[in-house]
């Protein structure tokens, strides 16, 4: 039994069309996953299943969910479909949960909205407690009065499960359900999906740009390219014999463990970053305790570990932006004056927000040089016209801003903004996470161009540990504000001393369903 059916589905708005005669089902018990890049409708068919498109947008097709057509139904049946007949987990957690309300006003509405008939408030509390315990949530009933900002990225994500699954749906449309959360929390959420799926034989289209999440999780891809499908087959025989070019290059362009040969990094008697015994403390709990780190010239050092273990601390603490409660803080050599921060670049995590909507990509790339420099105005246009080229964005989005860029051409600008002043050190916490495969892709070759062009050392953030062995050559992983493991990426990535590394490994997907069926017997082992 179908709990979603969708035929010839297609989305214009205007001449821009954005999703192509498309048509999916997705039965009981039964994960089907949409990959493609973005901007190529994933998210767009998604809204489509719920009714949730704009009025701007021209729809054809049919859609079903649990045998009632969508496009037919009034206002207060498709409020009844939504939660009752389907689920939807949104993209960023931390804009689809409302900032003024509690994770239980939150949850407790999306049961009373199906609720036949009005109850007590502490039956709905004891649900709530009910649901989060099902997601996950350890401490379920001491979350009930929290706000969303007061938790975790993996707790945030739970609760948006956690108001899915409220009334018992048999469908779950789950749009990049992991992006931007670390190996271990996605492996998490995937159990839970997984779970769901078992226990309650509910259906999932599952929304993702992650090859390795789909090769752990899903039973059938349909692969999109500007709105049209490109092939469709099971897992299994899509990643052990894919048909389209498309796929293929896809495929070839997530980063795996051991494709990069790393040379055997000389020894460096000068450093551009050392972090020396840093402790941080927030109320009285260490975030960071007792963490020593350097970076030499022209070095990559990759630092991982899971959300809450002190990297993105580590990272403001050599901005300047946190003052450790112990230990010192080298730049150069010495303290992080205003001269030396010339001589850094930041590569923020959102770029999104990073970006200052009231600037154009022009202004925001010569920023630093009207903060820092007397260069005059033809000068700056010229350095920007050039960093375009370098970080391959045409010339022809210098006028936009923020928000009219894509997520990849976002991150480009900020690239471009951060090697302005050709930096000694870049600070990139996360530049990929939220990207694509061959966006990804593209954005790491731009960063290691003009790593050979400024010739910078660098301090790579990340919580993909294929990224990190691609672009660096040593690595430092944190657990717990504390460094149980760091050296060369040939060393603790491939042949890691401390369970803590193994289990990240291990937890970590492959683009490969068999190999992905073994690691996961190795972790739960």
């Amino acid at each position: 039994m179908s709990v979603l059916e969708i035929t010839d589905l297609r989305v214009s708005y205007g001449t821009a069309v954005a999703v192509d005669g498309l048509s999916v089902t997705v039965a009981r018990g039964e994960i089907v996953a949409l990959v493609g890049e973005s901007g190529s409708g994933k998210s767009t068919v998604a809204l489509a299943a719920l009714g949730l498109l704009p009025r701007s947008a021209h729809v054809d097709g049919t859609i079903t969910v649990a045998g009632k057509n969508v496009r037919e139904a009034t206002g207060e049946e498709l409020r009844q479909l939504r939660g009752r007949d389907a689920g939807m987990v949104f993209q960023e957690p931390m804009t689809a949960l409302n900032p003024l309300h509690t994770i239980e006003f939150q949850v407790a509405e999306a049961i009373r909205n199906h609720d036949p008939e009005p109850r007590r408030h502490k039956h709905y509390r004891d649900r709530c407690v009910q649901l989060l315990e099902r997601v996950g949530v350890p401490d379920a009933s001491k979350r009930l009065k929290q706000y969303p900002h007061q938790l975790s990225g993996g707790l945030r994500q739970r609760a948006l499960i956690a108001i899915a699954i409220a009334a018992g749906p048999g469908l779950i449309l789950a749009d990049e359900p992991t992006t931007s959360l670390d190996v271990t929390v996605q492996q998490q959420i995937l159990d839970l999906l997984r779970d769901i799926r078992d226990t309650e034989g509910t259906g999932t289209l599952l929304i993702t740009h992650n090859l390795g999440v789909v090769a752990d999780i899903a039973d059938r891809v349909l692969v999109l390219r500007n709105g049209k499908v490109v092939e469709e087959a099971d897992t299994d025989a899509l990643f052990a014999n894919p048909r389209h070019a498309y796929t293929r290059q896809l495929l070839a362009a997530v980063p795996r463990l051991g494709d990069t040969p790393h040379d055997e990094e000389p020894e460096r008697d000068r450093t551009v970053l050392a972090l020396r015994d840093i402790t941080v403390e927030y109320h009285g709990r260490k975030v960071v305790d007792g963490v020593s780190l350097s970076v030499g010239p022209g070095e990559f050092v990759g630092l991982v570990g899971e959300s809450g273990s002190g990297k993105t601390t580590l990272a403001q603490c050599a901005l300047g932006l946190v003052t450790p409660r112990g230990g010192t803080v080298d730049v150069f050599g010495g303290k992080l004056t205003h001269k030396a921060r010339r001589r850094l670049g930041v590569v923020f995590q959102d770029p999104a927000s990073s970006l200052d909507p009231t600037k154009t990509v022009e202004q925001t790339i010569a920023e630093p040089m009207v903060i820092h420099t007397r260069t005059s105005r033809a000068e700056r246009r010229r350095r920007v016209r050039e960093l375009m080229d370098a970080v391959e964005l045409p010339q022809a989005l210098l006028d936009r801003r923020g928000h009219e860029l894509s997520g990849g051409q976002r991150q480009r600008v900020g690239l471009a903004r951060a090697v302005v002043l050709g930096p000694d050190l870049l600070i990139a916490d996360e530049p990929t996470s939220a990207l694509d495969v061959s966006v990804q892709a593209a954005v790491l070759d731009v960063l290691e161009r003009l790593h050979q062009e400024f010739g910078f050392g660098c301090l790579f953030i990340s919580h993909d540990l294929a990224v990190v062995d691609r672009v660096c050559s040593r690595v430092a992983v944190l657990r717990g504000g504390q460094l149980v493991e760091q050296g060369p990426c040939a060393t603790v990535l491939h042949t890691p001393e401390h369970p803590y590394t193994r289990a990240l490994l291990l937890a970590s997907p492959v683009p490969d369903p068999a190999a992905q069926r073994d690691r996961r017997r190795l972790a739960t082992a």
